[in-house]
């Protein structure tokens, strides 16, 4: 990432982001403005009061003009440090509140989009990049508040630098002193010039340092990932005992001996002792020549009687917080730059736009539930793959009934449960509820009448009702009611805050780790509390034994009521009560009908059935 974007591009980008950040918090740019006001001003009011203490001191010594300005000072001083403290707390509060909506920013936008195009490996990777960008060194949309609180505050520091500065121009050295050459314009202007360039090089140095953090990032990515793969595999309770049967820890060792990113050894540490050192070093020591000629341009003309020993506490003060104000807004500017290289990403991200169509029609609302579902001539292949995981596939089914979908492993089940929940649109063909085109309806109305329990299904680690609920305000009575008809009250009634009780430790301590098992029935209590027309099990039980499988099938088939349920398995015993068997195959419908219709007839169905008898025949008494 050593591309270099130029400053248009850079402060579009950065105002986007801006723009983005006063939407949702204005508060934030609010608190920084007021912190930075506060601070910049700070240092210039004990630079001025002191210099009129000392300016007393030296000349007239009247304690009631000293006492005057010393309750100026402390008054002044303990107003602004109150002020400071305030400002900070607050800025620093709207900062950590900025980290947590910064996370939700990416969150929502993975939300909103298709599931076609989270699912595709160009949206990962974009992802990817963003969280390691901000993991590894801050950049990103997080970076340009941060960078704006600096040149604010160097803006401001500035602006009260001038005015506090503005008397050494005019205050003249007498006519006949030696050094009266420094009134001249020509000295003046030399003065600043040198002064100016000094300001500028500081910055362009410590510029010239930040710029080989991009150089490193590949290098810091590749470390990011090992350490997040390998870095926490020996406390990982999941990972335990592979890690020690295994010793798969010599494996992480390795990496992190041999791809350390962050070690002494590392091209970024090399470049940290090498030219990053150098130029950061250099920035500095402009920065102290810039202080040197302040000093000496302000002590001549003090000594040649411009102004008292006060004006040279105040414009040495003034001048070189003035610089250092101007060096600080440089930088930041060059920061601007450097980040909107990684701002890229995000911009990518976000502006990553949804390709389905969005329908308009209202799904109708049915007391009776009478809905039918009709594939005509569908097929469709995954984005940027040339085969085809369906083809041809005719297929209706009606409220209230009971489809099997079964077939071996890669044959297109879950891409039959994906079109139909709309996750993808068809390549070719159409989805018809209740002979109207799926696409036309609106795409939440749609998936609403849908619950699905998936083969990888997640369960959350919070409150039992929650999981079951969807939603942290809940009907209680509705929630025991559907774990009751899953089959896994029993497990509850064992647990010491019933629905309040946690899944997981993750959040909570006290928290139970349930069995496969178990998650599989909540999961299913999760579905009956949507209480959709159709519900869809797409293998959630791969886990279980055959026998154990059907039972659970046979269960549900009760507990499902009036609902079209749609089971999906490869196990074709969990199948038999179903009203109606489609056998899938290389993507195609290659049979249809009752469990006792196929398994007579020749074709897959009966081959894959006497293939898996001997799993879940049981012996007759």
């Amino acid at each position: 990432m050593e591309e270099k974007l130029s400053w248009r591009e850079s402060f579009h980008m950065t105002m986007r982001i801006w723009r983005m950040w006063w939407k949702v918090r204005p508060q934030i740019f609010i608190s920084m403005f007021l912190n930075a006001l506060v601070k910049g001003v700070t240092p210039y009011s004990t630079i001025y009061f002191s210099a009129r203490i000392i300016e007393e001191l030296s000349q007239g010594r009247d304690p009631q003009v000293l006492t005057q300005w010393v309750v100026f000072l402390l008054g002044t001083t303990t107003a602004l440090l109150l002020l400071g403290g305030a400002f900070t707390r607050w800025n620093e509060m709207e900062l950590k509140l900025a980290g947590q909506q910064n996370e939700k920013f990416y969150m929502d936008k993975m939300m909103e989009l298709d599931y076609s195009i989270l699912q595709k490996q160009e949206t990962y990777d974009l992802y990817s990049q963003l969280r390691q960008n901000a993991n590894w060194a801050g950049w990103g949309s997080l970076h340009v508040l941060t960078t704006l609180s600096v040149a604010v505050e160097a803006a401001i520091q500035i602006i009260t630098g001038l005015v506090l500065s503005v008397g050494l121009v005019f205050q003249k050295v007498p006519q006949d002193h030696v050094l009266s050459f420094l009134n001249h314009p020509l000295c003046l202007l030399g003065v600043v010039l040198v002064m100016v360039a000094t300001a500028l090089l500081a910055p362009a140095c410590a510029n010239r340092s930040n710029a080989y953090w991009s150089a490193c990032v590949q290098d810091a990515l590749l470390g990011n990932r090992i350490f997040t793969a390998y870095g926490y595999d020996a406390i990982t309770a999941k990972r335990a005992l592979d890690t020690r049967l295994y010793e798969q820890c010599k494996v992480g060792a390795y990496y992190f001996e041999n791809y350390n990113t962050f070690g002494t050894k590392s091209p970024l540490a090399r470049k940290g002792w090498g030219p990053m050192g150098l130029w950061m070093a250099a920035s500095e020591g402009v920065s102290a020549i810039l202080t040197g000629v302040v000093y000496l341009y302000v002590c001549l003309k003090s000594w040649a009687g411009a102004f008292g020993v006060g004006g040279i506490t105040q414009y040495v003060g003034a001048v070189t917080t003035l610089f250092v104000g101007v060096s600080q807004l440089l930088r930041s500017m060059g920061m601007i730059r450097l980040n909107a290289v990684y701002l890229k990403t995000n911009i990518q991200l976000l502006d990553e736009e949804n390709q389905m169509y969005q329908g308009t029609l209202t799904t109708e609302k049915r007391s009776d539930r009478n809905y039918q579902v009709e594939f005509r001539d569908v097929s469709f292949r995954y984005p940027d793959s040339e085969a085809w995981a369906l083809r041809h596939v005719n297929l209706k089914f009606q409220v209230g009934s009971r489809l099997a979908v079964v077939g071996e492993n890669g044959s297109g089940k879950s891409t039959f449960i994906k079109l139909l929940c709309r996750l993808y649109d068809p390549t070719e063909g159409e989805i018809l509820l209740n002979g109207i085109d799926i696409r036309k309806y609106r795409y939440q109305d749609y998936i609403a009448i849908f619950s699905v329990v998936f083969q990888d299904f997640h369960l959350l680690a919070l409150p039992l009702g929650q999981n079951v609920a969807g939603r942290t305000q809940y009907d209680r009575e509705r929630v025991t009611r559907c774990l009751t008809q899953a089959g896994v009250m029993d497990r509850v009634e064992r647990m010491d805050q019933g629905l309040d009780t946690y899944l997981y430790k993750d959040l909570e301590k006290k928290g139970v780790e349930v069995s496969g098992g178990e998650a599989q029935k909540i999961a299913i209590a999760r579905a009956l509390y949507k209480d959709a027309p159709f519900i869809i099990l797409d293998e959630p039980t791969a886990a279980l034994d055959p026998i154990a499988e059907a039972e659970v099938y046979s269960k549900f088939d009760q507990i499902a009521g009036d609902k079209t349920a749609v089971y999906i398995s490869h196990r074709l015993s969990s199948c038999k009560f179903c009203d109606d068997i489609v056998v899938f195959d290389h993507g195609h419908i290659v049979q249809q009908g009752s469990h006792q219709q196929l398994v007579e007839a020749e074709g897959v169905y009966a081959q894959l059935w006497q293939a898996q008898a001997q799993y879940y025949q049981k012996k007759e008494a």
